[in-house]
């Protein structure tokens, strides 16, 4: 995978996000680079893991500055998302233009491409901008999450106004549960229509249980009237809805030492020590 032009879906955030360096709480990037690898059957997994372990190996020798996250599916096709977040276009061109100039850097990224190739069925890449209107509580410590549900809406043309209509009153209801939060994205290249993606990062798969009841609160704050109205909205102005799950994955990842030190046993786990080999008893004389 060429991470030097990566760029859609998923999941969800991070970098100064999940590029850069990042504190314990983080607001999303403003610009979102998402390559998406769709894997072959029976190629996926470690397979997939040591092939992109040669990506993650050339840019730590470089010491390049610019991270990327890797998220692998549990739902839908077997794919994994390469996201890397930039605070604007310009200075995505400053990287791959600075990329392009590291000849070492270069080449170890092409022979790894071409072996990667190999164990894709198809890829592709989309360019995302974050809106903060209609995001919440988007700030979070991402270093300990292990997981992205990313919902992706398309809106009908001509109903930009029930979409806003629609986030205000989720936000509305949603700002009354504590520990809600999410990252809205809109789709700048890649996606057809208009097209936003919602990043919602979970420390562990309890909180899709948790969710459930958090349902049941966001409909109660709604109230019948709301739900009513949300529903018809919904009916009127969204074209196309898809919604998955993603986990974190380390070994594909080129995270910021930051990541590393804040929860090191995820992102570097110590490799297990090999059983020592049995002494093998001295021959005797037959």
């Amino acid at each position: 995978m060429k991470k030097i032009t990566g760029l859609l879906l998923g999941a969800y955030l991070l970098v100064g996000g999940l590029g850069v360096a990042v504190a314990q709480e983080t607001p999303p990037p403003k610009v979102l680079s998402i390559l998406r690898e769709f894997v072959k059957p029976g190629k996926s997994g470690a397979v997939h893991e040591r092939s992109e372990s040669a990506f993650v190996q050339a840019m730590t020798r470089a010491k390049w500055p610019t991270h990327y996250l890797a998220v692998s599916s549990i739902t839908g096709r077997p794919r994994v998302l390469f996201l890397t977040g930039y605070d604007s276009f310009a200075a995505w061109e400053k990287d791959v233009l600075a990329t392009q100039k590291n000849a070492t850097l270069s080449a170890a990224l092409d022979r790894a491409a071409v072996a990667d190739g190999e164990l894709l069925s198809d890829y592709d890449s989309s360019a995302l901008v974050y809106s903060d209107e209609y995001s919440l509580r988007s700030a979070v410590d991402i270093p300990h999450m292990r997981y992205f549900e990313i919902s992706l809406y398309r809106v009908r043309p001509g109903h930009d106004d029930d979409w806003d209509k629609i986030v205000k009153m989720v936000k509305a209801a949603y700002e009354k549960i504590p520990d809600v939060h999410f990252a809205t994205y809109y789709a700048q290249y890649g996606q057809e229509g208009t097209t936003y993606v919602v990043f919602t990062p979970m420390k562990s798969a309890a909180e899709v249980d948790q969710s459930f009841a958090q349902d049941k609160q966001f409909m109660a704050n709604m109230g019948e009237d709301g739900m009513k109205k949300f529903s018809e909205l919904l009916a009127a102005s969204i074209e196309f809805s898809q919604h998955n799950l993603f986990a974190f994955s380390p070994s594909m990842s080129y995270v910021d030492d930051e990541w590393i030190k804040a929860d090191p046993d995820f992102w570097k786990p110590k490799a297990s020590a090999a059983p020592k080999k049995a002494a093998e008893k001295p021959a005797t004389a037959q």
